[in-house]
């Protein structure tokens, strides 16, 4: 099948490069204003209790949470003075006139004193949007956030909404920053490693195609649902990291079997026959692996999902079939405007040759070994702490930061969130004396018929608080609880719910593409396991930096003492296809040299020889694009790209060069077994071809690489 695809790519060439040159177009153009259709972070479920609660809350009582904060400030006025209060009057008013807008509370209104600082030089209003849905809001929020300034004073405006237009924006300067600070760097890491100017350009060509067609596919999808503003990042991410990959095996290939004497259509075909069903077998991996997310409720991660898997395909397609078109339009001149620098004296590989032997030769003491340093990487992820996430999560300077700090520092009660109980056939008042009485609780007050505000002086996100949130539900299943605390509990079950089928999905989906590409039953099984050591590694040293707080002013972030759980969930799909993903680069390989009559120890030997040079430095080009990434602004992406700067690093170094050889030693011929009914299966249906069954010519000066 392969080899067809790559003789049906020779021929229709013109056409596939027309084509990629069409949706390069669009996606510059109607793809790029995604950013106007995407929604805000998304990280509860909509039909968990909470939301409940708080839908039965403003329906009948009209109690909604704040859209906009506006905190109004001064250095040296007080709210007592007649030019502060001016100010505030007038903005008040202006706002109030908007259209955009249903309703605004200050502290002018006699109900609301609370909404003066602990110092009386600060003042917040509570704007409430007409929009109805999210979209709506953040597009009014941009129509009128120039208009709600008080003159003299400083003004600086959060809230839910305020956080998502923030969120979006920084989004947007942080991709633009990692694109600024990622490009240069793999330009000239792509020139290092093919030597010569033409080769380096094709992965990043085939990254900004698979960006762009990303980006199409997405504000298309945002007609049918909403997709998260945090899935840009993740197609930029996966879509350069991804092409980058394929593209180096594919042209590293093709010039391999330039450089073996092959004429052009030859190489493309053996190509697309080898390298093509790596990088399919690759790309099918992370999309299922990220296809596991949609059985989780919250937008966030559905919407992640979308973009990850948008990016992944169109750069598996883009490696697949744009790629291989310009190769065969290229031919030898792949290899032109070469960089003169110096050749190594050593013979191409002759050090993975060395490390290959080793491992052939000592693989218990390898094993050993690299699970030991594995296990200590890991362990800080036993003392994870889960809880919610907030405002910290945007750099200090953003003002829904600044806002939300304010109010939690500055004003009373600020640093109370309270839990809402809706009690719609209940004595309201009976509730609040049986919720006084428990554990944590502060305060129950009756604010409403069927409503009870009650407070806590643990801090929101905190497992006390969710603790008292599962206490007041044990008192009466009939009641809805909502409220921050609240909505984390039901963040928690629902994931928790929802986690053992996502693991189940990953893995049998990875196991079933494994035998399908192998052959085998014990290889699949063991690359899922091997997987989990280096997530696990992973995981542990993202507790170590985002929970315990390690190296935060490098990393410009604070830590909170918790991990937002979802985003564990993300790093796992994202983590679990990655690992996968030189996993296969590995395998196929050694596959090719066993099918090819050498014995297994010979097989793998030379198959790590052959690939280890080339994971190596798709690695490094890997990090370089995730490190834009780790060093943006929102913690939320910052986690994400260290805990995958972390994996890649483990996976290519100790996973697969060491650990992954010395078990497929030790398991030797059983590493190709499968029983006799599968082993049928495979030879009708498994995902292989030959290379090629015709000699090749007598080889031609090979090309340095």
């Amino acid at each position: 099948m392969f080899g067809w695809w790559g003789r049906t790519v020779v021929r229709v060439r013109w056409w596939v490069v027309a084509a990629a040159a069409a949706l390069v177009v669009v996606g510059a153009t109607w793809g790029a204003g995604v950013f106007g259709s995407l929604a805000g972070g998304g990280y509860d479920d909509p039909d968990s209790e909470s939301n409940r609660a708080a839908r039965a809350i403003a329906e009948q009582l009209g109690q909604r949470p704040p859209d906009l904060l506006v905190l109004w400030s001064s250095d040296t006025a007080t709210v007592q003075d007649a030019g502060f209060r001016s100010a505030v009057t007038e903005a008040v008013t202006r706002i109030r006139a908007l259209p955009q807008v249903a309703s605004v509370a200050s502290y002018l209104d006699p109900a609301s004193p609370q909404l003066v600082s602990d110092d009386r030089r600060a003042t917040y209003a509570v704007v409430q949007l007409a929009a109805a849905d999210e979209d709506g809001k953040l597009a009014a929020y941009e129509e009128i956030e120039p208009r709600l300034g008080a003159a003299g004073l400083t003004t600086t405006v959060g809230g839910s909404v305020g956080f998502g237009a923030q969120a979006n924006a920084q989004t947007e300067k942080d991709i633009t920053r990692a694109e600024i600070f990622s490009l240069p760097v793999l330009f000239v890491l792509l020139v290092l490693i093919f030597r010569g100017l033409v080769a380096a350009l094709s992965p990043l060509v085939v990254g900004g195609i698979a960006i762009l067609g990303a980006l199409v596919a997405v504000r298309a999808l945002t007609y049918l649902t909403d997709i998260s503003v945090f899935a840009i990042n993740v197609i930029t991410l996966l879509g350069l990291g991804m092409a980058v990959d394929y593209s180096l095996f594919v042209v590293s290939r093709f010039r391999e079997e330039l450089a073996g004497g092959r004429d052009v259509p030859a190489a493309i075909r053996i190509t697309v026959a080898t390298a093509g069903r790596t990088v399919v077998v690759s790309g099918l991996t992370i999309v299922l692996a990220l296809a596991s997310l949609l059985i989780f409720p919250q937008p966030f991660l559905g919407g992640m999902a979308i973009g990850g898997m948008a990016a992944v395909l169109i750069a598996m397609l883009a490696a697949l079939t744009v790629l291989p078109a310009a190769l065969s339009l290229l031919g030898h001149r792949i290899d032109a405007l070469r960089i003169p620098l110096p050749a190594s004296k050593r013979e191409p590989g002759a050090g993975w040759a060395r490390l290959a032997r080793s491992v052939m030769r000592r693989p218990v003491l390898y094993l050993v070994g690299v699970l030991a340093v594995l296990v200590v990487f890991a362990l800080p992820f036993s003392r994870v702490q889960f809880g919610g996430f907030d405002e910290r999560v945007l750099p200090a300077d953003t003002p829904a930061r600044i806002v939300g700090e304010a109010l939690r520092n500055d004003f009373p009660g600020g640093g109370i969130t309270p839990i809402n109980v809706y009690a719609p056939d209940g004595d309201a008042a009976a509730l609040a004396s049986r919720i006084t009485g428990l554990p944590g609780v502060s305060g129950a007050d009756v604010t409403a018929p069927t409503l009870v505000t009650v407070t806590t002086s643990a801090e929101p996100t905190s497992a006390e608080a969710r603790g008292v949130v599962r206490d007041i539900r044990a008192l009466d299943p009939d009641v809805l609880v909502g409220g921050r605390a609240a909505i984390d509990q039901d963040l928690l079950d629902s994931l928790a719910d929802r986690l053992p089928w996502m693991a189940l999905i990953m893995a049998a989906a990875t196991m079933i593409l494994l035998f399908l590409a192998f052959g085998s039953i014990l290889l699949p099984i063991k690359a899922v396991l091997m997987n989990l050591v280096s997530i696990g590694a992973s995981f542990g040293v993202v507790i170590f930096i985002f929970q315990d707080g390690h190296f935060e002013d490098l990393l410009r972030f604070e830590s909170t003492g918790y991990i937002e759980p979802s985003n564990l969930i993300l790093v796992l799909a994202v983590l679990f296809g990655l690992a996968t993903d030189y996993e296969v680069f590995l395998l196929s390989r050694v596959r090719e040299e066993w099918d090819a009559g050498r014995d297994n120890t010979a097989a793998v030997a030379t198959g790590l020889q052959r690939t280890g040079r080339i994971i190596t430095a798709a690695a490094l080009l890997l990090i370089v694009v995730v490190g834009g990434f780790a060093t943006g602004g929102v913690t939320v992406v910052k986690l994400i790209g260290v805990g995958m700067i972390v994996a890649i690093i483990v996976d290519a170094t100790l996973v697969r060069a060491l650990l992954v050889p010395a078990t497929m030693r030790l398991l030797g011929h059983w590493n190709w077994w499968a029983p006799g009914p599968l082993a049928r299966f495979y030879a009708r249906y498994g995902i292989s071809e030959a290379p090629d069954p015709a000699p090749a010519p007598p080889p031609r000066e090979p090309a340095p690489a």
